[in-house]
Protein backbone atom coordinates (compact mmCIF):
# COMPACT_ATOMS: atom_id res chain seq x y z
CA UNK A 1 0.00 0.00 0.00
CA UNK A 2 3.01 2.27 -0.08
CA UNK A 3 2.08 5.41 1.84
CA UNK A 4 -0.57 3.69 4.00
CA UNK A 5 -3.59 5.40 2.51
CA UNK A 6 -5.79 3.32 4.80
CA UNK A 7 -5.19 3.28 8.56
CA UNK A 8 -6.62 1.41 11.52
CA UNK A 9 -10.01 2.83 12.54
CA UNK A 10 -10.87 4.16 9.05
CA UNK A 11 -14.28 3.40 7.59
CA UNK A 12 -13.97 1.61 4.26
CA UNK A 13 -16.28 0.15 1.62
CA UNK A 14 -15.60 -3.11 -0.23
CA UNK A 15 -15.49 -2.61 -4.02
CA UNK A 16 -14.94 -6.22 -5.14
CA UNK A 17 -15.67 -9.75 -3.93
CA UNK A 18 -18.48 -11.44 -2.07
CA UNK A 19 -18.96 -8.51 0.33
CA UNK A 20 -19.07 -5.84 -2.39
CA UNK A 21 -20.92 -2.70 -1.25
CA UNK A 22 -20.60 -3.41 2.49
CA UNK A 23 -18.92 -0.98 4.87
CA UNK A 24 -16.89 -1.56 8.01
CA UNK A 25 -14.02 -0.30 10.14
CA UNK A 26 -10.40 -1.34 9.62
CA UNK A 27 -9.20 -3.30 12.65
CA UNK A 28 -5.72 -4.38 11.45
CA UNK A 29 -3.35 -4.03 8.50
CA UNK A 30 -0.99 -6.79 7.32
CA UNK A 31 1.29 -5.63 4.46
CA UNK A 32 -1.04 -5.66 1.40
CA UNK A 33 -4.07 -7.00 3.28
CA UNK A 34 -6.61 -5.25 5.49
CA UNK A 35 -8.81 -6.81 8.19
CA UNK A 36 -12.27 -5.19 8.27
CA UNK A 37 -14.62 -5.80 11.21
CA UNK A 38 -17.58 -8.01 10.34
CA UNK A 39 -16.59 -8.58 6.70
CA UNK A 40 -15.09 -11.49 4.74
CA UNK A 41 -16.39 -14.02 7.25
CA UNK A 42 -15.31 -17.62 6.62
CA UNK A 43 -15.99 -20.94 8.36
CA UNK A 44 -12.96 -22.73 9.79
CA UNK A 45 -13.01 -26.30 11.02
CA UNK A 46 -11.23 -25.96 14.37
CA UNK A 47 -9.63 -28.97 16.00
CA UNK A 48 -10.06 -29.21 19.75
CA UNK A 49 -7.02 -28.58 21.95
CA UNK A 50 -7.87 -29.33 25.60
CA UNK A 51 -4.42 -28.19 26.78
CA UNK A 52 -5.17 -24.65 25.57
CA UNK A 53 -8.88 -24.82 26.38
CA UNK A 54 -9.95 -24.60 22.73
CA UNK A 55 -13.19 -26.32 21.76
CA UNK A 56 -13.49 -28.08 18.45
CA UNK A 57 -16.13 -27.38 15.84
CA UNK A 58 -16.91 -24.98 13.03
CA UNK A 59 -15.87 -21.42 13.86
CA UNK A 60 -16.78 -18.25 11.94
CA UNK A 61 -13.87 -15.83 11.67
CA UNK A 62 -12.83 -12.72 9.75
CA UNK A 63 -10.10 -12.96 7.14
CA UNK A 64 -8.16 -10.04 5.62
CA UNK A 65 -9.15 -8.47 2.29
CA UNK A 66 -6.62 -7.33 -0.30
CA UNK A 67 -6.03 -3.57 -0.13
CA UNK A 68 -7.01 -3.15 -3.79
CA UNK A 69 -10.54 -4.37 -3.00
CA UNK A 70 -11.41 -1.59 -0.56
CA UNK A 71 -11.85 2.19 -0.74
CA UNK A 72 -11.92 4.78 2.01
CA UNK A 73 -15.49 5.93 2.73
CA UNK A 74 -16.09 9.63 2.09
CA UNK A 75 -19.00 10.68 4.32
CA UNK A 76 -19.59 14.00 2.53
CA UNK A 77 -19.83 12.42 -0.92
CA UNK A 78 -21.65 9.30 0.32
CA UNK A 79 -19.39 6.90 -1.58
CA UNK A 80 -15.94 5.33 -1.64
CA UNK A 81 -13.15 7.67 -2.65
CA UNK A 82 -9.53 7.62 -3.74
CA UNK A 83 -6.97 9.03 -1.33
CA UNK A 84 -3.91 11.17 -1.93
CA UNK A 85 -1.14 12.49 0.30
CA UNK A 86 -0.25 16.18 0.63
CA UNK A 87 2.60 17.85 2.46
CA UNK A 88 1.42 20.95 4.32
CA UNK A 89 3.43 24.16 4.83
CA UNK A 90 4.51 23.00 8.29
CA UNK A 91 5.89 19.74 6.82
CA UNK A 92 3.11 17.39 7.98
CA UNK A 93 1.90 14.67 5.61
CA UNK A 94 -1.90 14.51 5.47
CA UNK A 95 -4.35 12.33 3.57
CA UNK A 96 -7.05 13.93 1.43
CA UNK A 97 -9.96 12.76 -0.72
CA UNK A 98 -9.29 13.13 -4.44
CA UNK A 99 -12.91 13.94 -5.38
CA UNK A 100 -13.43 17.02 -3.20
CA UNK A 101 -9.97 17.78 -1.75
CA UNK A 102 -11.14 17.52 1.87
CA UNK A 103 -8.69 16.23 4.47
CA UNK A 104 -9.35 12.70 5.74
CA UNK A 105 -8.28 13.46 9.32
CA UNK A 106 -8.44 17.24 9.84
CA UNK A 107 -6.24 17.44 12.96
Amino acid sequence: MGLHRVKRGDEVIVIAGKDKGKRGQVSAIYAERVLVEGLNLVKKHQRANPARGIEGGIVRMEKPLHASNIMLWNEQMGKGDRVGVRILEDGRRVRYFKSNGELVDPT
